[in-house]
């Protein structure tokens, strides 16, 4: 599996007309099939005077579920470009729907072709990117009084996803996978040999735009 992928860093809604006839797109972020079908329910519940609702969405780190549905419009010229548009741009986990009010102009299938990609297009730009990368999740277990130093210093770094304070210090660490090798031996030494660190899963994680530049720098 890659290590990182890319996805959309908010929720949008962008209009468009073509000879009187809008074309209301929303995309939205989501996590899964389901997720996906609800947000394309809402807005069929919504916009229920509408003659169409159109969709595409794009699941997973690797993109590999690809959706389209064409909602009654000729087969071809809503769904397949508005995921065309998605995977120009990179982006997955990511739901796209295109509410279509007719103004009384047939548009013709290059028309409808044109029109659905660019609400996609239009809400895509607003939307933004928002970068993800699958990270090794890390257990580091330190006595009470070094916590809050190490915690400090941890967090310049890496993320730290929990801590959880009993009889020592239990923090919960994301740390990007070109930086997981070389983890136990900086704890070591951030913590003077006091601390001791274990793997306990995998997690992916939303990561800043220099992180993810980093990250893809390391890789090569």
């Amino acid at each position: 599996m890659q290590p990182s992928y890319s996805t959309i860093a908010r929720r949008v809604e962008a209009e468009i007309e073509v000879k009187r006839s809008r074309f209301l797109c929303v995309v939205a972020r989501v996590e899964g099939d389901f997720s996906a079908r609800g947000v394309i329910i809402e807005a069929r519940k919504r916009h229920h005077d509408a003659r169409h609702h159109c969709s595409a969405f794009v699941l997973g780190p690797d993109a590999a579920i690809q959706r389209t549905n064409d909602d009654g419009e000729p087969s071809g010229t809503a769904g397949a470009p508005m995921l065309e548009v998605i995977n120009g741009r990179g982006v997955s986990d990511v739901v796209a729907v295109v509410t279509r009010f007719f103004g009384g102009t047939l548009l013709g299938t290059g028309g409808l072709v044109r029109a659905y990609g660019d609400a996609v297009a239009a809400a895509l730009d607003e939307a933004g990117v928002q970068h993800r990368q699958l990270q090794q999740l890390f257990e580091v277990t330190v006595p009470i009084a070094d916590a809050g130093r190490l915690d400090n210093q941890l967090r310049n770094t890496v993320t730290v996803r929990d801590v959880v304070y009993g009889s020592d210090a239990v923090l919960t660490v994301a740390v990007p996978m070109t930086e997981a090798e070389a983890f136990g031996d900086n704890v070591a030494q951030l913590s003077a040999g006091t601390a001791q660190q274990r793997e306990v899963g995998e997690e992916w994680i939303d990561v800043s735009p220099r992180a993810y530049l980093r990250s893809r720098e390391a890789l090569g």
